[in-house]
């Protein structure tokens, strides 16, 4: 976590851009690939267009992470966040902390056009604008069809032996969404008995997504954690699906990410308006081709990649986000203690 100097560094810095804009500031704190490849740049480009004012994107690595820099930014001396994205396991920690301003569709319009299975959050402050599913994805040069775990207790299989890159639920979304299915699936009994179990399996364990696809693609793993709209992403931008998704056992993790309105923020009419901008048909059409996501609008259309390519698990698992925020702590020091300082 940020020490208080180096949040007070971050704080100056930011109010010296503002005076050097001259302009009112909208500031949204998200995770690196929202910014290096995501839709950040079209946002920016439209909502300056459509309001005299500054947007700018603040990551400081995954949404996890950036949620931890945030609330010791407002332990210190104050965020200059106005809005914060991040996955919807996050909300218990959120509503904790009493982070963001609750808000209707009264407030954002677009709002109306997301399923009511994608609101979540009691509160009403988490507003979902993509989702997906966490499955695994294989190296096709490297496995056949024929040769993949055909459930998550088959990754024992000393076949597998040093082949899957897994991202670490301390730092990492992916990750955490990993560690909840494996609970869902062998129950809080047996998920640390899978999680050894699979020991011998595990290459490495990764801060983030990033980190685990570029050994996949880089050629220094052959399966992966990852999503399941990861092979129509290669058919859409590198005209290859080496890389292919699959959900073993017909299962794979829900996982919704969503941006609210913090509750510091000066600027709530402002924060209302890039949200429904958000969830507007024009940006929510650019996530399946940016963000890898499917777009909370329902009304937003899908790439023809992602009709063929795109894996819906037949049973995908979701923990109720009451048991998350009650039992997480534990869930991770556990994890913890039996995979990282065993």
């Amino acid at each position: 976590m940020f020490n208080k100097l180096t949040v007070l560094f971050v704080v100056v810095l930011l109010a010296t851009v503002v005076i050097g804009t001259g302009k009112e500031r909208l500031v949204v704190y998200t995770y690196d690939s929202f910014v290096s490849w995501g839709p950040a740049a079209a946002l920016e480009e439209v909502f300056e267009s459509q309001h005299d004012c500054d947007l700018q994107f603040i990551a400081a690595g995954g949404a996890k992470t950036t949620l931890s820099r945030l609330l010791a930014e407002r332990d210190a001396s104050g965020t200059k966040a106005d809005l914060f994205m991040a996955e919807v396991n996050e909300v218990p920690r959120i509503m904790n902390y009493d982070l963001f301003l609750p808000v209707t569709k009264e407030d954002i319009p677009n709002l109306a056009l997301v399923p009511e299975e994608l609101l979540l959050d009691p509160g009403g402050g988490f507003v979902p604008y993509e989702y997906g599913y966490i499955t695994l994805t294989y190296d096709s040069q490297v496995l056949t069809e024929d040769e993949l775990p055909r459930s998550l207790d088959q990754l024992s299989d000393p076949r597998y032996a040093r082949m899957l890159v897994c991202e670490d639920p301390r730092t990492s979304s992916t990750g955490f969404s990993f560690l909840l299915w494996t609970i869902a699936r062998f129950g809080e009994e047996g998920y640390l008995d899978f999680w050894q179990a699979i020991d011998p399996t595990i290459l490495t364990i990764t801060s983030g997504w990033s980190e685990a696809w570029a050994m996949l693609s880089h050629g220094e793993a052959p399966l992966i954690v990852s999503f399941s709209s990861d092979t129509a992403y290669g058919a859409m931008y590198e005209d290859s699906i080496r890389y292919r998704a699959f959900a073993p056992g017909g299962q794979g993790y829900r996982t919704v990410y969503g941006i609210g309105i913090v509750k510091e923020t000066t600027k709530p009419e402002l924060a209302k308006a890039f949200i429904d901008l958000l969830l507007s048909i024009e940006i929510q059409e650019q996530l399946p081709g940016t963000e890898i996501m499917i777009p909370a609008n329902s009304h937003a259309k899908l790439p023809p990649e992602y009709d063929e390519y795109l894996v819906i698990p037949e049973d995908p698992l979701m923990l109720p986000l009451d048991l998350v925020g009650e039992r997480m702590e534990r869930w991770l020091h556990d994890w913890e203690r039996a995979i990282v300082t065993k």
